[in-house]
């Protein structure tokens, strides 16, 4: 639940306390219950992936970021003197056994059509992992298929609290100071085909352009091939998406619960 919804149905809620006789210890309880709905999600997004310990031996990476959607993080290190990208990517699938999660680079673009993903899920309870690739051609083409780029060391892992973690290498474009990514979390992954992801906001949102370069900053979209033009819709540096998202749910929360309490302290006062 939101935490709009939340503080709708508190208003609702304290709104009909005050006609119990003891409205006041009523109004208190009503306060504490939201409270404690409000402040749940924001320790739950507390988690870091400057935190996380990854499974995989002798993983380690240069650089890491928590991702501002899908509770999804990346760590990568970047090697200018073969042009490669090494990432591990961690997401919790929406359900246990078929759920997938996906990371992805689009060469072209910066959404979904186009990307070359690295997708994987669970086939049943116990079984690890599977990874496989996409060549997502289009928005209605969600076939396994060959990649656009080179990739090597492609593995994938379960990590506790349900993540799937997902290990590979890839060739980037020599010079290249930043690509597109895409991530996603779907449904089933059904006799070999992908079930389409919601359509959610944060589903709808979860693309952003990763820095290659030292500094942490990137241009406004990732360079396209020598051979296409590609899209030239703004992205996001590195480091900025996971400290913006953070600060907004920190702020919403202290808005919504002064609200609270403000109204609280009326109905009782």
């Amino acid at each position: 639940m939101s935490m709009c919804s939340v503080l709708t149905s508190c208003l609702i809620i304290l709104y009909s306390a005050m006609a119990s006789p003891s409205s006041s210890l009523l109004i208190l309880a009503v306060v504490f219950a939201c409270f404690v709905s409000l402040i749940s999600p924001v320790i739950s997004q507390t988690s870091s992936c400057s935190t996380q310990k990854l499974n995989s031996a002798g993983a380690s990476f240069d650089t890491c970021q928590d991702l501002p959607v899908l509770d999804s993080y990346l760590h990568y290190t970047y090697n200018a003197s073969n042009s490669s990208l090494s990432v591990a990517f961690i997401a919790k699938p929406s359900q246990p056994i078929g759920g997938w999660v996906s990371w992805a680079i689009n060469p072209t673009g910066t959404k979904m059509a186009g990307s070359q993903a690295f997708v994987a899920y669970r086939s049943k309870a116990g079984a690890a992992p599977v990874v496989k690739t996409y060549n997502i051609s289009s928005y209605s083409s969600l076939e396994e298929g060959k990649l656009a780029f080179e990739f090597w060391n492609l593995r994938a892992e379960s990590l506790s609290g349900g993540r799937i973690a997902i290990f590979t290498t890839v060739k980037v474009p020599a010079g290249a100071d930043s690509v597109n990514q895409v991530w996603q979390i779907g449904g089933n992954y059904t006799n070999g085909r992908l079930g389409v992801h919601p359509s959610a906001p944060d589903n709808l949102n979860s693309h952003r352009v990763l820095s290659l370069t030292a500094d942490g900053d990137a241009p406004s979209s990732a360079p396209s091939p020598a051979t296409g033009s590609g899209s030239t819709t703004p992205g996001q540096a590195a480091g900025g998406p996971g400290n913006a998202g953070s600060l907004t749910t920190k702020v919403n929360f202290g808005v919504n619960l002064g609200i609270i309490v403000l109204l609280a302290s009326i109905f009782i006062f």
